[in-house]
């Protein structure tokens, strides 16, 4: 993606079945449980570059001893910083105290970090200051073992502010705003009204209080206190937890808008956000990696046993589909087809766009997570030019020369663009930064036939379109080309994002921008006041929640009118090439990802009441002037 956005985090989760002495014994380490959580967390370190953070818990922990552990960072190489602090605490342990290390029981005892459940986090900060206080794993201590509580979780809430409101109305005092401390707050609550419950029932049978916290830790129904918990929020999640006492769980939104993985054998119990984290930590095969049902929670209780139970009423799946398009890795088989049909379904936009000239038309992408797209567009231009020669050979060939020339066409193919990973544009002030944006890539010379040729550039998606205005078009217009064509794997993003990505001021979208510029063409200038009105006159109404009125105002336009519009404002002045800019159909995006149908950014489509809350509130932000997040 040529445009940076931040986006989903990342969660993984470990619940050792077998006692520690098992895998010390078969594995030849005490450590295995957080070997295979680092290992878990480095395959998913794409999905959050601020920071990170672990917890664990000791199930057998003796009163008196830690039972919970925790270490987060924000260091540049958080995940490394947070194994290598575990790491040193064994260290240390084995030189002061060589014998004893080898008994895993004393081990277990004495090392911070060494238990039987393990919480991991990745964090892309999506606002909020980028400091250790905003990395999860969020922790809620108590005395009470069954009381306590770990959460990490890939969400954003679009209520945040009712939820916070709830929890006054309950009699806290909340210590945060953010959504995180308020879901840990709201989840926390109701584990205590578990508890308590509980507790008054089985004082009535005279147990004692010891035999009451056993039995509590031993019947805590954690599918109430998440169905309870879960019934008000709105958004994107999936959360994962861990209870003091050794019971966790990952819940998932009902749309199944975030995504969670689960495999389970003798051994472990293992989630996290993508497959193939688990199939390299574990080498398990695809198929026996399962995904978390949309509105259930996968809850793991104190022995190690573990069910899928529905936590609220499972609503019509509209997972993310930037998932697919960029955001998860591409080794997984399903996502790496999905993102080549996505180049094979734009041939036909492509191929109309160049007039079927293959011969002076060069294909290329911005690198490097566009290339699966690449080697799709490839595939479709070559079964283009397969049906070409067909047709042209059932026609009848006039000559030798004349076969020649269509045996020997086929699609041109280089690697224009190279990223200079080691630019970094945050070192000179505003004035002065565009220059140094413009240089962050380069590309390849002497290779295009100048004023000739047109090339062909395939990038994941546009978001902004500064990255293609300031450096990309202008970088290749200095190869002379003809026609600089990009053309984006996503469909036009004209909506804000709540549900995780970084995406919630309008104005920063280019087609925002482009269908602005085609008011104000066609003199329509105040429709934009017309929506304000509209969206001020009921924001306190339900309608405001129901209805995006956004829409109103692109639907004035066809996407190819915006399409061209975009392509305007992409170039600059200098830049001599004709520039056009092709997008992905909503259709074709569908087809090559049916099974992840999550479009709102496209769209409009809202999957939650939240969401149409937030793009009315974005677009009053815009028209007030209001340089903040809409939820």
């Amino acid at each position: 993606m040529s445009d940076a956005i931040k986006h989903e985090c990342g969660i993984a989760l470990i619940r050792l079945r077998k006692p520690i002495q098992y895998y010390a014994e078969k594995y030849g380490t005490a450590m295995y449980g957080i070997n295979k959580l680092y290992l878990l967390m480095e395959k998913q370190h794409n999905r959050g570059q601020d920071g990170a953070g672990v917890a664990s818990i000791k199930i057998h922990a003796q009163p008196g001893t830690e039972y919970i552990s925790r270490y987060r960072s924000v260091k540049n190489r958080a995940i490394a910083d947070i194994f290598g602090q575990v790491s040193d605490t064994y260290n240390k342990l084995k030189k002061k105290f060589p014998e004893q290390v080898q008994d895993v029981d004393w081990l277990q005892r004495n090392m911070p970090f060494l238990g039987d459940v393990y919480l991991g986090h990745l964090r892309y900060g999506t606002h909020g200051i980028n400091s250790i206080d905003n990395c999860h794993p969020f922790v809620r201590e108590n005395n009470w073992r069954s009381r306590s509580l770990a959460v990490a979780g890939n969400f954003n809430m679009t209520n945040a502010d009712d939820l916070f409101q709830a929890l006054m109305e309950i009699g806290q005092h909340p210590r945060h705003t953010s959504d995180t401390v308020t879901v840990l707050e709201k989840i926390g609550h109701f584990l205590d009204e578990e508890n308590q419950d509980l507790f008054e029932h089985y004082k009535k049978s005279y147990y004692t209080n010891i035999q009451i916290t056993q039995l509590i830790e031993d019947n805590l129904n954690l599918q109430r206190v998440l169905r309870r918990a879960c019934k008000d929020f709105d958004g994107g999640y999936a959360m994962a937890g861990l209870t003091g006492y050794g019971a966790s769980f990952v819940v998932r939104d009902p749309h199944g808008i975030r995504p969670a993985y689960y495999y389970i054998d003798e051994e472990v119990v293992v989630v996290a956000s993508e497959k193939p984290a688990i199939k390299t930590a574990f080498g398990v095969e695809y198929d026996q990696i399962k995904e978390i049902t949309p509105g259930h929670a996968l809850i793991i209780n104190k022995n190690g046993g573990s069910r899928e139970l529905e936590i609220l009423p499972e609503a019509e799946k509209t997972s993310c589909s930037f998932e697919r398009i960029y955001f998860s890795r591409g080794n997984d088989p399903e996502i790496y087809n999905e993102r080549k049909n996505m180049g094979r379904l734009l041939c036909d936009q492509i191929l109309k766009a160049v007039d079927y000239d293959l011969k002076n038309t060069i294909f290329s992408y911005i690198p490097n997570t566009a290339e699966t797209a690449w080697l799709g567009l490839m595939k479709g231009i070559e079964d283009h030019l397969r049906d070409y020669r067909r047709e042209a050979i059932q026609a009848g060939i006039e000559s030798e020369e004349e076969l020649e020339r269509i045996l020997a066409l086929k699609p041109r193919a280089e690697k224009l663009v190279i990223k200079d990973a080691k630019m970094r544009t945050f070192i000179t002030d505003n004035d002065n930064r565009d220059d140094l944006v413009a240089h962050v890539y380069d590309t390849t010379y002497e290779v295009i036939k100048k004023g000739v040729d047109t090339i062909v550039m395939i990038d994941d998606s546009i978001v902004r379109g500064t990255t293609l205005e300031k450096s990309i078009i202008r970088m290749l217009d200095r190869l002379e080309p003809k026609k600089i064509i990009v053309v984006s794997c996503a469909p036009q993003i004209r909506y804000p994002d709540c549900y995780g990505i970084d995406m919630s001021r309008l104005k920063e979208f280019v087609a925002f921008r482009a269908m602005l510029h085609l008011l104000e063409d066609n003199g329509w200038d105040y429709k934009l006041d017309e929506i304000y009105d509209k969206c001020r006159a009921n924001a306190d109404r339900d309608i405001f929640k129901r209805t995006n009125f956004v829409k109103e105002l692109f639907d004035l336009f066809t996407p190819e009118q915006i399409s061209a519009k975009i392509s305007e404002i992409v170039k600059a002045p200098e830049v001599n090439a004709e520039v056009e800019v092709i997008y992905q159909t909503i259709d074709n995006l569908h087809k090559a990802c049916p099974n992840h149908t999550g479009d709102w950014y496209f769209t409009g489509n809202y999957p939650t009441p939240g969401g149409n809350k937030v793009v009315n509130r974005a677009f009053m932000n815009f028209m007030e002037r209001k340089e903040v997040r809409a939820y």
